[in-house]
């Protein structure tokens, strides 16, 4: 690694996914990330778990900077680990059903049926752990909140200006766990389902050209699954990957189209890519486990994250400002 290049600040956005529990896995690779003096970030855009770490890393920043930032990180993964997790809401209607059960009841039975009080055990837990007016007004970094509009079917993207605890929740409001989210007289659903993560505000209402992509979910599997529950989990996955890779096949060709000067320069910009995953790891935890609060889990998928971004910085620390480290068309398309 090049010592004269490694010592300069360097500035990127994160794009955060979504994965309930597997956010865990997040958690890491941002601790790990903000112990490398050398990073700046500029701007961080997320979907459901991805939106949640971004917005606690922010308002943990400015609680107390890098520390600050941890600390608010883990208390609130804590305080997820002591929350009635989704798989084990605490209403008598859902209590009897998990894993296929549930599944089965949830085509059956809507929210509005089976959780006609509304009740989101993660509404008192982030109004407590988050200071949504203060984030409004002084973020340290800029924001891009995802979720999805149930009436257009479009993506919304909501900025610093609009962040509130309902934000939050529209941008991890499973449909067949909750009732949509109402802002503004429009309705939301999970934003993994339209960006997970959303690239498009990162390179337009950022000035920066490198953008790290922090993936929760494989892309690939190793085996055909054979099983009713797998085949809904695999294509689950295969569905929240979607939109990011459609994304990155724009990308890529903007990437392409520049660099053999076919299109103007100055009104598009080289993106350069890079991703923190563990796919490998990653693949042994099932679909079922996003609902898995338990505090040893979560511990464990962050060890998982911050060994991947450890990895990373050691290996891919200086491309960051000169090139992709990662190649799009090889990885996701």
């Amino acid at each position: 690694m090049n010592d004269v290049n490694t010592s300069k600040p360097v500035t990127i956005n994160l794009a955060l996914q979504g994965g309930g529990s597997h956010g865990a896995f997040t958690w890491g690779v941002l601790d790990r990330l903000l112990e490398e003096e050398r990073i700046v970030v500029d701007g961080i855009s997320g979907a459901s778990a991805g939106a949640m770490n971004a917005v606690v890393y922010a308002d943990g920043l400015l609680d107390g900077g890098v520390h600050g930032a941890k600390k608010a990180l883990h208390d609130f993964w804590k305080a997820v680990s002591e929350t009635p997790s989704i798989g084990a809401l605490k209403i008598p209607s859902l209590m009897e059903f998990v894993g296929a059960e549930f599944d089965l009841m949830s085509r059956m039975f809507s929210p509005y049926q089976t959780n006609p009080l509304n009740i989101n055990p993660l509404r008192d837990m982030l109004n407590a752990q988050i200071d949504f007016p203060r984030l409004r007004q002084k973020s340290p970094v800029k924001l891009f909140i995802c979720a999805t509009n149930v009436k257009s079917g479009r993506v919304k993207v909501f900025k610093n200006a609009e962040l509130s605890c309902d934000v939050l929740l529209a941008s991890s409001c499973l449909p067949f766990l909750f009732q949509a989210v109402e802002i503004n007289g429009e309705h939301y659903w999970d934003g993994g389902y339209m960006g997970n993560p959303p690239i498009f505000p990162l390179y337009e209402q950022t000035e920066t050209h490198d953008i790290m992509i922090v993936q929760i979910n494989p892309i690939e599997r190793n085996d055909v699954p054979d099983t009713s529950p797998e085949i809904i989990d695999r294509l689950n996955e295969i569905s929240f990957n979607s939109p990011l890779i459609l994304e990155l096949r724009g990308i890529d060709f903007v990437n392409r189209m520049l660099a053999e000067d076919r299109v103007d320069t100055g009104k598009y910009k080289h993106i350069k890519i890079h991703a923190i995953d563990s796919e490998n790891q990653m693949r042994k935890f099932g679909a079922s486990s996003k609902s898995n609060s338990d505090w040893g889990f979560l511990q464990s998928l962050h060890k998982i994250g911050r060994h991947a971004a450890d990895k990373w910085l050691a290996e891919n620390l200086d491309a960051i400002g000169e090139r992709s480290s990662v190649n799009i068309a090889q990885k996701f398309l």
